[in-house]
């Protein structure tokens, strides 16, 4: 993925942005807000996706806001989708971020290695082999 071009980002709260205190909200994440006002100011669309809502949902909000992070839409793909039985909720984003991936939450620092400076995403090493190694 060439990470000139502009990423649509799903990002979760509780855990990711902050620390998990849910139903509270926890301290900011190292470098989580300036790593998004970066991802912000370079043209991609950021995304609230979260297990909050209502009150909670409009506390998180405001406490991004309040950080300098307003998003594209929160707990939908673009601002204007209505939720609907009938659709899926799951949205459309590039890349989610998330502190329950596999093998848990990368830190803020390493995102910003991976989408901001352009390090490869996946690291992948070629192991050479000798003739004789082939058989081993």
């Amino acid at each position: 993925m060439n990470f000139q071009d502009k990423l649509i980002l799903a990002i979760d709260f509780d855990g990711t942005i902050v620390e998990d205190a849910y139903p509270s909200i926890g301290k900011p994440k190292l470098f989580a807000f300036e790593t998004l006002k970066r991802l912000q100011k370079e043209g991609h669309r950021l995304i609230l996706w979260t297990y909050r809502s209502g009150k909670r949902l409009d506390e998180a909000v405001a406490f991004c806001n309040e950080n300098g992070i307003e998003f594209y839409a929160v707990n939908k793909s673009f601002p204007e989708e209505q939720n609907d039985i009938e659709k899926s909720p799951k949205i459309h984003a590039d890349l989610f971020i998330d502190d329950r991936n596999i093998g848990g939450f990368i830190g803020w620092g390493k995102i910003h290695q991976m989408l901001i400076d352009d390090t490869p995403l996946i690291e992948t090493k070629v192991k050479k082999k000798g003739f004789l190694n082939w058989f081993k």
